[in-house]
């Protein structure tokens, strides 16, 4: 695959010129913070809804001992969580935990020298700037950003900040996606000509809080806070809540589940974002209020910017309404294919003897081998109540906290998802077959500026 190409180029532009200064540009307050290899990195909760329980929690559990982290505070701006989130680090810590009612409040401390950032989608990026700028390392939530202004802000920030900064797309910390990527850049694959790519369930309730939306009243919180900058709408506690289901909150599948399986085709490929995208879709089934669809597909092509005869497709479809076909993600070659559900690389669909001999041609067929025996290890290892594949990710993250390395996730990756995020909602938005512009990072729709 290509990663020298001029679209590769002009994207790496801003990182390299910031990344160039950073040293520089850092200041006394910046240098204290890096933390020593022998001491406690004191680390607070952003955040403290179902996914920083559920899964990074858990995971920072997992890790903490070894690495030498420890949890010091929470910060959320309603009441209720905050405080019950104060009682789970109390309980799972043995030590005291500082209450924040915003982040303002938080960053003041001078306790503090990591956050995990687990908020509603259309603020993570807000949320990861006032990290760095504060002079804190941050493991953050996906997606990265859904508004193409988020996403540059934060690059710079991060970029300028020095601080060491995790995107929450943890199959880059996965040993079988690590394998596949290495096999991929390889060669032995062949060059990708195709990647077929599903996330389907069935699920009236997926993103839905129906028993907790009543209990969150407009007092017990900060509606402004919660808005950051977007666009007034009266409180909703709905909108709070089950943010997922309504943009701009959300764009609900692409925030959530497209920005995973779209990262890795980046990553295996080199290519930073895709060249075009279409897509469309609707809300078929479940008409509960919802301003995002149930049902998606898209299509994404790829390739250097250079050479339109080089290059692959993307089909990804993802639907709420029916689970058939599961979560899928298969990369196809002339050879076969490697199919991530089954972590196995296998002569399926590549070219035959017989079809071959009719052109007079060579058969192209792929040695079938597993991609998982790292894989379960990590399944073993690291599997301590959280999902292995974010406590693997945490794990890197604390690891380059210490180093002062790059992590697997980094905010390169988080940015290239988002251009990619960001094409795909404004080819739903608008109806039209929509690029992007390297030179000037904006996204083109219709032959104008989007975003």
């Amino acid at each position: 695959m290509a990663t020298s190409q001029t679209d590769r180029r002009e994207f790496l532009k801003l990182s390299t010129a910031a990344l160039a200064t950073s040293a520089l540009s850092m200041n006394a307050r910046s240098y204290a913070a890096v933390v020593g290899a022998n001491d406690r990195v004191r680390t607070a909760v952003v955040g403290c809804g179902d996914r920083m329980r559920q899964a990074l929690i858990p995971a920072f559990q997992a890790c903490k001992q070894e690495n030498n982290f420890e949890f010091v505070a929470v910060s959320d701006i309603w009441s209720m969580r905050r405080e019950s989130g104060q009682a789970l680090l109390k309980k799972l810590s043995g030590g005291d935990i500082a209450i924040c009612r915003n982040n303002d409040e938080l960053y003041s401390r001078k306790d503090v020298d990591a956050v995990l950032i687990a908020t509603a989608d259309f603020q993570h990026a807000q949320h990861g700037i006032e990290a760095v700028k504060a002079g804190r390392d941050a493991y953050c939530e996906k997606p990265t950003a859904d508004i193409m202004s988020d996403a540059r802000d934060l690059l710079k920030a991060v970029k300028e900040s020095g601080r060491v900064f995790q995107v929450g797309t943890q199959r880059r910390s996965t040993p079988a996606y690590q394998k596949a990527y290495e096999y991929i850049r390889s060669g032995k694959f062949g060059d990708i000509n195709m990647v077929e790519m599903t996330w389907n369930v069935n699920q009236p309730g997926r993103w839905r809080r129906p028993d907790v939306v009543p209990l969150l009243k407009e007092e017990d919180t900060d509606w402004k806070r919660y808005l950051l900058n977007r666009p007034y709408e009266p409180f909703d506690a709905r909108k709070y809540l089950e943010f997922r289901l309504f943009w701009p909150f959300s764009s609900g599948i692409p925030d959530q589940w497209l920005v995973h399986q779209i990262d890795t085709v980046h990553w295996f490929s080199g290519y930073p974002h895709p060249r075009s995208v279409v897509a469309n879709g609707g809300i078929y089934q479940w008409h509960d209020g919802r301003r995002n669809w149930d049902t998606f597909t898209a299509v994404f092509d790829y390739g250097p910017m250079d050479d339109p005869k080089k290059g692959f497709q993307v089909l990804y479809s993802s639907r709420q309404t029916n689970s058939a076909g599961g979560i899928k993600e298969i990369y196809y070659s002339n050879g076969g294919s490697l199919n991530m559900d089954t972590q196995e690389v296998t002569p399926d669909g590549g070219l035959t003897t017989k079809a071959a001999a009719e052109m007079k041609m060579q058969p192209n067929q792929l040695p079938k081998f597993s991609l998982a025996e790292k894989a379960e290890k990590v399944s073993t290892d690291a599997n301590t109540g959280g999902d292995p594949m974010t406590t693997a990710n945490m794990h890197n993250w604390m690891e380059c906290v210490r180093s002062r390395k790059t992590p697997n996730a980094s905010i390169e990756a988080g940015y290239s998802h988002s251009i990619a995020l960001c094409m795909c909602i404004a080819a739903m938005q608008t109806g039209q077959k929509v690029t992007f512009n390297d030179k000037t990072q904006q996204i083109i729709a219709g032959g104008k500026v989007y975003a």
